[in-house]
């Protein structure tokens, strides 16, 4: 099958094209064969080792010390299933899904295998595969870190950092709670936060800008870049405040790929894709991911 490896750590040029034997799946396992994939910040944190401090060493123990154990990256596919393993109910050949495989990687690749219990839901007959792919990595991280901070609890949401694929996904998670949702972002993004459904949209780059918008309930540093004296002017009292910097991973749930496929399906999910590429061109896809300037997704076909 063709995969895409990362043998050693480093800049997009260390990714390559290769030829490798197609995985068979295991009892509890299914088969996918994967038709597209993403490129998220995780995956081009761990290609090129992209932590501070601490976490470096600590990373290349977890991971790998030269480069990553499991050179096959990518953490988020979808695809079809095209085999199961006997003990497998929950899951047919012919099934189209998405899924999750976080730590677990091995989705730069024609096909892998996961277990049926696992981060994996259908998608609906509607989405494409490229919309799937879209899905795994904001859609699980932004129902995380808003479950932590009560997000049902909320009237008001500020979304600091929306334009991504996490802020992008939790502006819109956040809407299906039926909250009054504000977005700070880049100039350029204004008009997509308005697509999306928030109500309320500025630039980081207006003066004063979280002084002028009072404070909220809940506030989502989706990004992990709001500085302390902006979170404070957003903050009240009672206010729930929750980061993706410093929290640890996010849960994987399969029940939260469950339920935006809902939420596709009654028209109040819109993927956003920026850029595809096909998996030839990775080198490429990275690079550009790595300019931190993608708006939602970026999409590897394979």
């Amino acid at each position: 099958m063709k995969a895409a490896v990362c043998e050693r750590y480093g800049p997009p040029e260390v990714l390559k094209i290769v030829d490798l034997p197609k995985p068979s799946p295991k009892p509890t396992e299914v088969l996918i064969r994967i038709y597209a994939t993403s490129v998220n910040s995780g995956d081009v944190r761990v290609r090129g080792l992209l932590v501070d401090g601490w976490i470096k060493p600590l990373m290349r123990v977890v991971i790998g010390m030269r480069g990553p154990r499991n050179p096959i990256l990518g953490a988020s596919l979808s695809g079809e299933v095209v085999q199961v393993g006997e003990q497998v109910t929950t899951f047919k050949v012919g099934d189209r899904v998405c899924a999750m495989t976080g730590f677990r990687m091995r989705c730069y690749a024609e096909y892998t295998t996961l277990s049926a219990e696992k981060c994996i839901a259908h998608i609906p007959d509607t989405m494409t595969y490229e919309e799937g792919a879209s899905l795994p990595f904001g859609v699980t991280t932004a129902y995380h870190f808003l479950r932590k901070a009560q997000v049902e609890r909320a009237k008001t949401v500020c979304i600091y950092g929306a334009s991504g694929a996490v802020g992008t996904a939790a502006v819109q998670i956040a809407k299906s709670y039926g909250c009054f949702v504000t977005t700070v972002t880049s100039l350029e993004n204004i008009e997509l936060m308005k697509q999306l459904g928030a109500d309320e949209a500025i630039s980081y780059k207006q003066a004063d800008w979280a002084t002028r918008l009072g404070t909220f309930d809940l506030v989502f540093d989706a990004v992990g870049k709001l500085s302390k004296e902006d979170r404070a002017r957003l903050m009240h009292e009672t206010t729930k405040f929750t980061s993706i910097h410093g929290k640890g991973t996010a849960a994987e749930r399969k029940e939260d790929l469950e339920a935006a496929g809902r939420l596709f399906v009654q028209g109040q999910f819109q993927p956003v894709i920026d850029r595809i590429y096909p998996i030839e061109d990775i080198v490429e896809a990275h690079r550009y991911a790595e300019s931190w300037r993608k708006k939602g997704n970026v999409i590897l076909t394979i």
